[in-house]
């Protein structure tokens, strides 16, 4: 297929700003936000139709803290999680390095869920075929999402398991992983659209008389090492923040070279990814999967919202939008906020800010599995879980980035990407000098001139010859 009859979508600046994209062309995106018409990408964005990002500021009753836990919403996405951002950062780089072509290409998303739900519904816009491959674990809602945006799938057993499968898929003809685990991509969207979003967000809220303007610490679960990334631009602009990482107890990769199966599903995938710029990570904490998931029946069950209601007086409003915005890797980045928050004893008016990935709409299974083991809420079950799992959060299994543990963790990329998968040890070794992340950083401004060239290209094409 010709470049010029592939699909360009919107660069990272536009991501960051849609108010820079043409007027009449978000206008089409907002009407088609749900069709399989490509300009549908131009809605990738954490922001609202007035240029705000969407989020929220959790009620102190909940976190029983002096500083402020603001929540980036991940929901408000085409696809109902941020994740779609990376997936499309990661295919449209790879068509224009000239990797992928629709014509050609079948496009494989190896993932533990919302990755490969944006590979669905990215590749659909993008006139690519795709598979994604996921543990057979993860919520039925995931499978559920993927075919509804015309997309195929393959489960596999366990991430071990998904592994495998996109190393024997990749040998086959015409079909292409997508890996996020290893694309710098995936890293640059979160560096440029969700780190600069958080810093804007910074000062629009000091405007509104909430908090000092700075962002004290970036809190994330890490999984393919994408997200975390934002931290980076953070530090960038505010360099006494901190940058912690989250991962399941149950899969203390960072924390203890540890594996392990878990259900906080699209985190702790047990290796530390090859984007993650672990030597400016500040601490990790380990976080009880069981935990997140009553955290999170506690926020979307009637009993539970009652409960904080009418006995923890938070206003319904409040109440419904945690209900709305959460998921289970959300609770697990608020939980985590909050033991930070002690940790480092943050004062009144400082800021924390952490992401929602996903919402309630991917967990209704979880919850109703919850409900047949555990039986109904009742008022007793959520004022225990509110006090135990919210208010009475303690500052343990914290483990900080000294030296020792960053060389610790460098090692562990060493171990498993240069000695298992054959990735090159001089660019290994090259991740050290900061200079190396700033050189990628740097490809962003790169890659949206491509982009915007592309676009002319295609505009001028259209163009009615003359002799």
């Amino acid at each position: 297929m010709s470049r010029n009859e592939m699909v360009w979508g919107p660069t990272y600046e536009e991501m960051l700003h849609p108010e820079k994209i043409d007027p009449a062309l978000r206008e089409r995106a907002i009407e088609k936000k749900n069709c399989l018409d490509p300009e549908a990408l131009f809605n990738i964005t954490w922001k609202d139709l007035h240029h705000i990002p969407y989020f929220m500021v959790i009620p102190p009753r909940i976190t029983g803290l002096d500083a402020n836990i603001i929540v980036l919403l991940g929901k408000h996405f085409p696809t109902g999680s941020h994740k779609v951002g990376s997936t499309y950062s990661v295919t449209m780089e790879k068509q224009l390095e000239g990797s992928i072509d629709p014509s050609r290409d079948t496009l494989v998303y190896p993932s533990t869920g919302n990755f490969g739900i944006g590979g669905a519904w990215v590749a659909g816009r993008m006139g690519y075929d795709s598979l994604v491959i996921l543990p057979s674990s993860v919520s039925r809602e995931r499978f559920d999402r993927i075919t509804s945006y015309g997309g195929n799938y393959l489960k596999a057993p366990g991430l071990a398991g998904m592994f495998e499968e996109a190393k024997k898929i990749a040998s086959l003809p015409g079909m292409t992983v997508m890996n996020q685990f290893i694309s710098m991509a995936n890293y640059r969207f979160h560096y440029a659209v969700t780190g600069n979003t958080i810093v804007e967000l910074m000062e629009y809220l000091k405007s509104l008389g909430i908090g000092n303007g700075r962002c004290e610490a970036f809190i994330s679960a890490v999984g393919s090492g994408g997200t975390i990334a934002a931290g980076d631009r953070i530090k960038e602009i505010f360099p006494e923040s901190r940058i912690v990482a989250l991962e399941p107890f149950q899969c203390p990769t960072l924390f203890s070279n540890g594996k392990g199966e878990h259900d906080i599903q699209g985190i702790g995938d047990g290796i530390v990814t090859w984007i993650h710029n672990v030597l400016n990570t500040d601490a990790v904490i380990c976080m009880d999967d069981m935990d997140c998931k009553r955290g999170l029946r506690l926020f979307t069950d009637p009993a539970g919202k009652r409960y904080l209601v009418r006995e923890e007086n938070i206003s319904t409003e409040e109440v419904e939008k945690m209900a709305l915005n959460f998921g289970i890797s959300g609770v697990c980045n608020l939980l985590g906020a909050i033991r930070a928050a002690k940790h480092y004893n943050l004062a009144r008016g400082t800021n924390m800010v952490t992401i929602c990935t996903d919402s309630i709409d991917r967990y209704h299974s979880v919850m109703k599995e919850m409900e047949q083991k555990d039986g109904k809420l009742t008022q007793s079950k959520a004022a225990e879980i509110f006090e135990s799992i919210f208010r009475n959060q303690e500052a343990h299994l914290i483990q900080e980035g000294d030296k020792s543990n960053r060389y610790r963790w460098f090692e562990m990329k060493r171990s498993y990407w240069v000695k298992e998968c054959g990735m090159d040890e001089v660019e290994l070794e090259a991740q050290k000098d900061p200079g190396w992340w700033e050189k990628e950083r740097s490809k962003c401004a790169e890659v949206d001139q491509q982009i915007l060239g592309m676009r002319r290209e295609i505009e001028n094409s259209l163009l009615p010859r003359t002799s």
